[in-house]
């Protein structure tokens, strides 16, 4: 067995006072770039520095302007990305709120996604946040969004981060690919670490992914083959692991591919995020998955499986191998092993999907990791 499900518990806090977290405003990052706040020095003072300077998120609305998001507002005939909700729900959020919520107006929009769309609106809880007598569990009941919750903090991020439409796909956006432990690590930091938390963002973040995309499936007359697939790859790796735990079973991909068997998976996928975000998900957890998925080389050598489903379940696999090595201790993002960036590259976007240069990779990176433990 690989982990069991643990029961949390909220410490009790001290009675102080919070303002109504109905109808909250939107101070915008002025609120929060004083230099005695978050615009200062100081790994507790710098957040809005890292996040104006270093961080995509910052110029989320500004690369709508470009050409590449021109043409692809005349493919979809709409009259600008900067001022089109269907782009600007995901490049710019607050774009669409209303104005009785703003502080400060229009200045919102160029943002991007900024400190509030994470966080949350923080005209309850601003001025109060840095009180010694509130805790966490006090900004949280104010209004700030529970981002140390990994089912929470998925959430706050899937939906941009997993679901395109197909005509935004087919007007030149790339596809994504959600996975909430290494774009956390890829993300410039303005929070603290915890060391431990690896396996188990990952394991959320692909179970509300597999959701999201179960989700945005029951939304469609007519899933299209490609639809199909990379449902299925992820509900294949995901199915791998809950057959080995005891998590919730994911036993994907039985029967039709039909939106009563979307609509089922949805449920699932979500209760599956939920126990998972509950349990103890560590090293332990890591090494056992990781030894499951390294040893399913095999299931890419079946000539009964179509070969675009292959290339989805890879495409699930190797970072999934990628981030279960580094939680495990056996890789590592800042020299990582040459053999496990070579199974990056057989899934790389822009190559033919070969299976058995995939499958070498596989065996490759797993007789190497091996090598630690055995002494060989």
């Amino acid at each position: 067995m690989l982990f069991f499900i643990t029961a949390t518990s909220v410490a009790a806090t001290r009675q102080v006072a919070i303002p109504p977290a109905h109808d909250q405003e939107f101070v915008g990052s002025a609120g929060c770039k004083s230099s005695s706040c978050h615009g200062g020095a100081g790994p507790k003072r710098s957040q809005y520095i890292t996040w104006s300077q270093q961080d995509f998120h910052s110029r989320a609305h500004a690369v709508l302007a470009n050409a590449r998001s021109a043409r692809m507002a005349e493919t979809l005939r709409i009259d600008q990305a900067q001022s089109s909700s269907r782009c600007t729900v995901c490049h710019s959020p607050l774009q669409t709120t209303a104005s009785s919520r703003l502080t400060g107006g229009a200045e919102h929009v160029e943002q991007g996604v900024s400190c509030e769309t994470c966080h949350n609106a923080a005209g309850a809880w601003l001025r109060g946040h840095t009180r010694p007598d509130w805790t966490y569990a006090t900004r949280v009941t104010a209004g700030m969004r529970d981002l140390r919750n990994i089912y929470v903090r998925a959430n706050t991020c899937v939906a941009c981060h997993q679901n395109v439409d197909r005509d935004v796909l087919a007007s030149g956006h790339p596809e994504l690919r959600f996975e909430l432990d290494g774009q956390s690590v890829a993300e410039p930091k303005h929070w603290i670490d915890d060391p431990g938390s690896g396996a188990k963002a990952w394991l959320v973040g692909q179970a509300v992914a597999l959701r999201e995309m179960s989700w945005a499936l029951t939304k469609i007359e007519t899933a299209d083959d490609d639809d199909v697939a990379r449902w299925n790859g992820l509900a294949w790796l995901l199915g791998k692991i809950a057959s080995h735990s005891e998590l919730p079973i994911l036993d994907a991909a039985r029967g039709p591919a039909v939106r009563a068997s979307f609509i089922d998976m949805q449920g699932r996928a979500d209760a599956f995020a939920r126990a998972a975000s509950a349990a103890t998900v560590g090293v332990d957890f890591a090494r056992d998955t990781l030894q499951i998925l390294l040893n399913s080389d095999s299931e890419f050598r079946q000539a009964d499986v179509p070969n675009k489903i292959l290339v989805r379940r890879a495409e699930r696999l190797a970072p999934a191998v990628n981030r279960l090595a580094v939680a495990a201790g056996l890789d590592n993002d800042v020299s990582p092993r040459p053999e496990g960036k070579e199974l990056l590259e057989t899934v790389r976007r822009g190559i033919v999907f070969d299976p058995i240069r995939f499958t070498a990779a596989i065996a490759k990176y797993r007789d190497v990791l091996a090598k630690p433990a055995t002494g060989k």
